[in-house]
């Protein structure tokens, strides 16, 4: 559905000059030819004193910082004209480590250097172009790391986080903000969206992709992936990566359900052209051929104009799935995503010429694409 040399350590400052990528859109790798200062927030959440806020900081990142690593991913190239590679973070849960599929691109081994400066290769095991994960697993790990855990419960909107990683290759760093918003469905290099992401206000720069986002009790609520400016960031929620991840380490793949549709959130004016009671839901204005939806759902079968804008009419328009309520396109990515499998049939509830029903849908795997 459309929703460079290996660094001397990770304390080196790298080129202040040499070409920083840019943290507005997908993706926050950085080159590992950039760097420069870092910015920091020092907002404080109310009634908490100076010592409480900044005690409770310095405790988290005591405990999770050595599951934190630097990711390096050499360049490609003739012998004598290699090209740059890039930097990333990463972090380890249950003996893997855990980073975004953009940061290792299409490799097939990376370094990465952990907080005590020991480097240890490590082999890519298995990634997701659609959640932007990747998985690695290291032979021999350290000292040092115990693995952080993903958080089983959604983050709430307003609460603090930290932001652990590697911005522009300084290493071993920590940021702080709130979550802005949750189930955020972003535009991915796949054509499909990459749903059910947090937003925050944390700053994010390139290099800070694949490191966690972790809450006030040390688990980790999101994996950082990309960095938009003007204080926003996004990371993919531990839900989805709950269910990404594991698959990645047995299988290597990860199969997302699929409808099989192209939809446009209802709001009032395709709300008014179709006599719908409110501006609520989804229209279906196109279904894939040979796709799950083909022959189940009804896309859009003309066009209207309402207050001098062509709006879609005549499809089925989506109010819920099973007993969750899809107020709009967001919502039904992530319920798709977190709830439900390939081959698995759901109850669509759909508004069908004025008149509620519920479809029976069968879900497939999303096609194949190539990862960028």
């Amino acid at each position: 559905m459309s929703p460079d040399e290996r660094p001397v350590s990770r304390r080196r400052v790298l080129g202040l000059s040499a070409g920083v990528a840019t943290a507005t859109g997908f993706g926050s790798v950085v080159s590992a030819s950039a760097g420069t200062q870092e910015t920091e927030d020092d907002d404080e959440p109310d009634g908490a004193t100076d010592a409480d806020v900044g005690g409770r900081y310095a405790e988290i990142y005591q405990e999770a910082i050595d599951d934190v690593v630097l990711i390096t991913v050499p360049g490609a190239g003739e012998p004598g004209q290699e090209t740059p590679g890039g930097l990333g973070s990463g972090f380890v849960v249950d003996d893997y480590v855990v980073t975004n599929h953009h940061v290792v691109g299409g490799s097939d081994e990376v370094e990465l250097q952990f907080r005590d400066e020991q480097w240890r290769a490590g082999d890519v095991v298995g990634t997701d172009v659609h959640s932007d994960l990747a998985v690695l697993e290291v032979d021999d790990l350290p000292d040092g790391p115990d693995g952080l855990e993903f958080a089983t419960d959604g983050p709430t909107i307003g609460a603090e986080v930290l932001a652990l990683g590697n911005p522009l290759g300084l290493d071993a760093s920590i940021s702080q903000g709130i979550v802005s918003g949750i189930d955020r469905s972003l535009p991915s290099p796949t054509g499909f969206s990459i749903p059910a992401a947090i937003q925050t206000d944390a700053p994010v720069n390139p290099g800070n992709s694949g490191g966690p986002l972790v809450d006030l009790d040390g688990e980790v609520v999101g994996v950082v992936f990309a960095g938009a400016g003007q204080t926003i960031g996004f990371a993919i929620s531990a839900a989805l990566a709950n269910r990404v991840v594991p698959a990645l380490v047995e299988d290597g793949t990860y199969e997302h359900p699929y409808m099989g549709v192209t939809v446009t959130p209802v709001g009032p004016q395709i709300a008014e052209a179709n006599d719908l009671e409110e501006p609520r839901g989804v229209l279906i204005t196109e279904t894939i051929p040979n796709g799950p939806a083909e022959d189940v759902l009804q896309p859009a079968t003309g066009a209207t104009t309402v207050g001098g804008t062509a709006v879609p009419v005549g499809g089925d328009v989506i109010v819920a799935i099973g007993d969750e309520e899809i107020p709009n396109q967001d919502r039904l990515s992530s319920v798709l995503a977190l709830e439900t499998s390939p081959d698995e049939t759901i109850p669509v509830e759909i508004i069908r010429d004025g008149e509620r029903g519920i479809v029976e849908l069968t879900l497939e795997s999303r096609p194949d694409v190539d990862a960028p």
